[in-house]
């Protein structure tokens, strides 16, 4: 039988096993899935011709698939539209930091950090941190009543 390990991943104690040397994880899917992209990270660090072979072969596949990124913006417009929020921020930090000079950003698009509290106070409640983006719409793409928060609270 071979030597219990704890995962460092899960922290779960595991049967270990005994044709691995030094076995740090354990079988379960995202555990070897964080194993492997540690792996993956050390290997492109380390070793220039791992890092040419992994860039020809993502050559490639851009080659073989020339339209992807163009479809899966369409397909994911939510997705389009905070990307273009967050490099809004991104380049309105880096003008900031570039130019040194006292312009602020626009405040609209500026991120802001809030604490919600539960309304009811347990021993075991903690705040919740959330990084909040104020997003404004264009003038042909106006908020409908069914987007607001108040119509997703049910009736008392």
């Amino acid at each position: 039988m071979a030597a219990k390990i704890r995962c460092v991943n899960c922290g779960r104690l595991v049967h270990g096993n005994p044709r691995i040397k030094n076995q740090q994880y354990c079988k379960e899917k995202e555990c070897q899935r964080v194993y492997k992209r540690k792996w993956q990270k050390e290997k492109l660090a380390a070793d220039p011709d791992y890092r040419a072979n992994q860039r020809a072969c993502q050559i490639d596949w851009h080659e073989r698939n020339p339209h992807f990124y163009k479809e899966y913006r369409r397909k994911h417009p939510d997705y389009c539209r905070r990307n273009t929020l967050l490099q809004r921020c991104r380049k309105a930090r880096a003008r900031a930091i570039a130019t040194m000079d006292s312009l602020e950003p626009d405040p609209a698009y500026k991120p802001q950090v809030f604490f919600l509290f539960p309304l009811v106070a347990t021993m075991d409640a903690s705040a919740q941190k959330f990084l909040l983006f104020s997003m404004r719409y264009p003038a042909d793409d106006p908020i409908a009543k069914e987007d607001s928060i108040a119509s997703q609270v049910p009736p008392c």
